[in-house]
Order: C-alpha cells, then structure tokens, then sequence
C-alpha cells in the first residue's frame, strides 16, 4: 500500500507540474525578436491566414473634390492577431501610392507630340479612357506583408488623393499629397479621426499602434514618404524612399529644357495626372477642371521650360525645414526614369539637417532596395527602438561595378570625401574626337556640329566621323579612375537659331555592345539644356543666332570606377531623341573650344588624375 501511495503522489505531481508547464505556455505572449541588430521572423507571426485585415477611411484637412467636405484616404490595415487577443502593440511600416487601383491604358499616343521646334507651342493632345473601377472595395496591396508582418510589424497602405476608394483628386505633387499621408500618420497615433465606412460616422481607433511609423515605397510610392516627412509629422519615425521623385520640375524638366523621363517621350505633369486619376467618377471632372486643364494648364510652360511657382510649389526640397524622420535613400545611379539627383538633393539637405541619414546606391536603372539587412537594421532601430548602432555604420553604400545588389561597399559618405576637382579642358578635333587636358591648348577657335534626332547618342558616340556631334577624349587610362559626386560643364556656344537643345554626355571609350555588356560599360552620366536659360532658369532669353552664351550646369551625379584601358570622352550634341524634343534637322550649335571645358570629381584629385593618364 505504501508504494502505491507513493506511486500516486507521484502521479500527482506529474499531472500539477504538467499543468503548470502548459499554464506557463499559455501565458507567453508573442513578442517581437531580435538578433544581431535586427527583427527575426518571429513563428507565431507567421501564419498569413491568422492575420486580421480590415480597411477604413482616414479624415484628411484639405476639400480637393469639390464637395464640401474634408477628404477621407482609403487605408487598409494587415496585423498579427496578437494585436487583438493579446493587446499586443507594434509600430507600422506604412505604404501609400496611387497606383493600387489600377492605371489608365493606351501608350504613347496620348503622350505630348515630341515632334516640335524648341521654344514653341505644341500640338493638342488626346486623353486616355478613365480608368474603370475594379469593385466596390477592392484590395489595396499585399505588398510588403510576408516582409514586416512575420518580423514584428503591422503594415499599412492607402490609396492617395482621388485614386482607388479615397475622396479628393490627384494634382501630382500638390500640398493635399503630403497631407493625405499625414492624416494617416495622425491616425495612427490618435489624433486624427478614422471611420468604418467612407460615408459613415462610426469610428475606428489603431489601439494596437505604438506610434512609431515608418515609410518605405519605390518610384511614386517612394516620392510620398519624401512628401510627408517634409509635414514634420510626429510619428514618423524613419523613411526609406526608393528612387523617389522629390522635384516636378526635375523629372520633366532639365536646365531650363523641356525633356522626358527616359522611356517615356512626351510625358509631362498632366500626363501623369490622366495615368493615375482613378476615384469617384462622379468626382473626376471636377479634378480635371481644376487640377488638369487648370493648375497645371496654365503652369506648367511646355513652351519655354522655364522655372516657375507652379514648380517650386512641387519641390520637397524647398519643405524640407520640418523634415524629421531618419533617412534611408537608395537609388539607381542609371536611373534615367527618376534620374538619381533627386535622391541626392533631399539627402544632402537631410544631411545638413542633422537627421539620421544614409544613402545606398547601384548601378541599375529604376528601382532596387537596400538589401535586406540595412532596411531591417533601419526599422528596428527607428520603430523598434533597439540600440543596435545603425547610426554609427558607415554613411554611403555603393554597389561597385559588376558586384551583387545585396553586397554594396562602405564608404564614410557620398560623394567620396577624397574625391576632388579635376578640370578637362578641350583640344579640336572634329568631325573625328578632339582630346581632353588637363592644362589648356589656346587658341583653337570654334568647332560645330549640326543637329539630327534621328541618331541616338550610342550611334553618335561609336562613329568615328559625323558632323552630329563633338567629341574630346582623354588619354587611355593606365589606372583605373573613380569619379564620384557631380560633374559639370561650362559651354560657350552659338546657335543658329533662337532655340535649340542642348544635349551633353560623359562616356566611356570605346563604346561596346556585346552580349555580356554591363549597363556601366559606356555611359557614365549625362545631362541636358536649355542654352536661352544660361543667365536664369527662371526666364529664357532667346538667342541672337551667331552670338556665344555661355552657360554652367551639373551633370547627373555618379559613383563609377573606370577602367585601366578605357577613355574617359565628352560628348556633345544637340537634340538626345531618346529625352528631347524632336526639332526639324539642321540647327547648327557652335562651341567656343578654348572657353569650354568639363570639371569631374575625381577620388584622389588631379594627382590621381594625370597617374592613371601617364604613359606605359
């Protein structure tokens, strides 16, 4: 009997120490997780069928469709259910774009007529359909839930101004496009109002937000968390814009000429605005009276190209005095879409700012994310509020020549600090290629070519003879040469006309095309002008034909290393058919050679320079 009492007590204590393991189980509550600096995937998060998903309609300050009433965003919320059965709270990777309802069709032929003289007016325009609606209430976006939900996040979209199921209308760079991301952001952390439905007066609180909220996106959907950093919103803890669009003027504009996004020949501000406007229909001509065939009409000056308030007034760098949020940029330096000086110019003013800043940079086109790593370390650090010293980690990441996107190289900052002014001046040499020096020639007189938009600039910069273009090269390269920061030109031209374009190109000789051709091969970097703009690129000022103008402008900004063997050539030439107008044939533009000359930032300076020149 004994033992069995014993065997019983046994038993006992078994079964409370069974339950006590599974009561101390049930009591664990699901948590973020980090590691080495960074949030894990956490399993409990990881179920996508367990999640809760549920879309509302945020109360914005501003009228833009013309109803009398505040605009309302559509948001859609995705959260871990541990937000509901366990009052969990977590911070919020937040998306915003315009394009999740869809885009208008057609092509090209609704685009803008590149087919015009410079400096005049152009043809009318035809308009695409509407954009049809895709439901009662459509989806906004799955995107970035299997990144940030798994690790500890909730993610939030919402549709901007007057596209998908929020009020308002798009007006492509507007004050009501900063403000819309900001309601949501007010949203979030309770200060501003959210209903169940976009008519209705039922409330809804995000009571499982912390208050920390970050951005991220790529192209448009990168250009908004640019826009509402520049309101100063609290809670807006980081960003990270993937090749934002942060000037108007600068995506459809350059130096004063009216140029196009590359791919894209005769896309302008109103032509984006038909692209994306796809809200209430009812609404809709409201916003193209007002917006479309109004503000924009009557702003944008496909004429002259000029700078104006209509343009400063979509420029978040002149916003920038409220910008807070840390700032993680990334961008291609061969994005010729949102050509990479619009990242620059925002992290160079959020630099000067004191706010948390780093930039990473590849050698695509359009597109590409930091790697995985760096967007985690910047999140958690930010919204999470984990020391893992992010801050201290080098400030520049640059994606050399040939090596993965995942595996960028460290710099202290960008432009390189070691990078210095190297001025090339010009030696003649046309119709063949002239020559690049470091001392001047003197003396050379004038050089002119004759414009021709039916050659491409590849095609111009292979031919060994063409009276279409201009061409000085450098010496072939013992060393390799790291140009990084902004090159720029100073040109004393005359044209044969009151207008004409002005296209410049910095390659690498000889240009080749061969099936393993890397995008970094042969273009370094580029740039276009408007040579009636040389005194303000606020008025033009037509040309007396036959009198010189000279004129300094940047070229887009690089991190290239060029090779032992290649040629460093400038290049230039007047209408770029793949960005300009398309003028008729003819126009003469004539360079002053000794007045002229070519200024890049060279790592190591002109010592670095003239040994990678040096003779074998």
């Amino acid at each position: 009997m004994n033992n069995l009492f014993y065997l019983q007590l046994f038993l006992v204590a078994v079964f409370l120490s069974l339950n006590n393991s599974n009561t101390l189980v049930a009591q664990e509550k699901a948590v973020p997780v980090f590691e080495d600096g960074e949030a894990q995937i956490v399993p409990a998060f990881e179920d996508s069928e367990k999640w809760i998903r549920h879309d509302l309609w945020v109360e914005t300050e501003f009228d833009t469709d013309g109803d009398g009433k505040p605009d309302r965003m559509h948001v859609a919320v995705t959260r871990p259910e541990q937000t509901e059965t366990e009052g969990l709270k977590l911070p919020v990777v937040y998306v915003s774009s315009p394009y999740f309802a869809g885009v208008a069709g057609g092509g090209l032929e609704y685009f803008w007529d590149v087919r015009q003289e410079v400096g005049t007016a152009p043809a009318p325009r035809s308009h695409p359909e509407e954009i049809k609606p895709r439901g009662e209430r459509p989806i906004i976006s799955n995107s970035h839930l299997n990144t940030w939900v798994p690790r500890g996040y909730i993610v939030v979209h919402s549709s901007s101004p007057g596209t998908g199921l929020s009020d308002g209308s798009p007006t492509v760079g507007g004050d009501n496009e900063s403000l819309a991301p900001k309601a949501v952001i007010d949203w979030l952390c309770g200060r501003a109002k959210g209903y169940t439905e976009r008519d209705g007066n039922e409330e809804v609180e995000a009571y499982w937000c912390t208050g920390k909220v970050g951005m991220t996106g790529t192209s448009y959907n990168g250009t908004l968390p640019v826009a509402a950093a520049t309101t100063g919103v609290d809670g807006l803890e980081a960003i990270i814009p993937i090749a934002p669009g942060t000037s108007y003027y600068h995506y459809y504009r350059e130096n004063g000429l009216v140029q196009s996004p590359g791919g894209w020949k005769g896309e302008d501000i109103d032509v984006l605005f038909d692209f994306i406007q796809s809200g209430d229909e009812s609404k809709r001509e409201y916003g193209r009276k007002t917006y479309r065939d109004g503000e924009m009409a009557e702003g944008m000056d496909r004429v002259t190209g000029d700078l104006n308030e209509f343009w400063e007034s979509r420029d978040y760098l002149l916003d920038m005095e409220p910008f807070k949020a840390a700032l993680l940029m990334s961008h291609g330096f061969n994005d010729w879409n949102v050509m990479p000086e619009h990242s620059f110019r925002i992290y160079e003013a959020a630099k000067a700012k004191g706010v948390p800043t780093q930039i990473f940079y590849h050698q695509q086109g359009h597109g590409g994310p930091p790697p995985m790593s760096m967007m985690n370390r910047w999140f958690t650090r930010y919204l999470h509020g984990v020391e893992n010293g992010v801050e201290e980690d080098d400030r520049a990441w640059i994606v050399r020549e040939g090596d993965d996107r995942a595996n960028p190289t460290a710099y202290e900052d960008y432009p390189n600090p070691d990078a210095a002014p190297v001025t090339l001046h010009l030696s003649a040499g046309a119709p063949a290629q002239g020559q690049l020096l470091t001392a001047p020639a003197g003396g050379q007189g004038t050089e002119t070519l004759v414009d021709n938009f039916s050659f491409s600039g590849s095609t111009l910069a292979k031919a060994e003879l063409t009276e279409h273009r201009l061409l000085y090269v450098s010496p072939k390269l013992t060393e390799e040469v790291h140009i990084s920061g902004k090159p720029s030109i100073t040109i004393k031209v005359a044209c044969s006309k009151p207008a004409a374009n002005l296209s410049v190109w910095l390659v690498s000789l000889p240009w080749t095309e061969r099936r393993n051709t890397k995008i970094t091969d042969n273009l370094i970097t580029r740039s276009w002008a408007d040579i009636q703009n040389h005194s303000s690129l606020y008025e033009s000022e037509p040309l007396e034909p036959g009198k010189f103008y000279e004129m300094t402008f940047y070229l887009q900004p690089d991190d290239q290393i060029i090779a032992a063997g290649q040629q460093i050539g400038l290049m230039i030439f007047s209408s770029d058919r793949d960005f300009t107008l398309w003028p008729d044939p003819g126009t003469e533009l004539t360079i002053d050679v000794d007045a002229t000359s070519i200024t890049l930032p060279v790592v190591g300076g002109i010592e670095a320079f003239e040994k990678a020149i040096l003779s074998d």
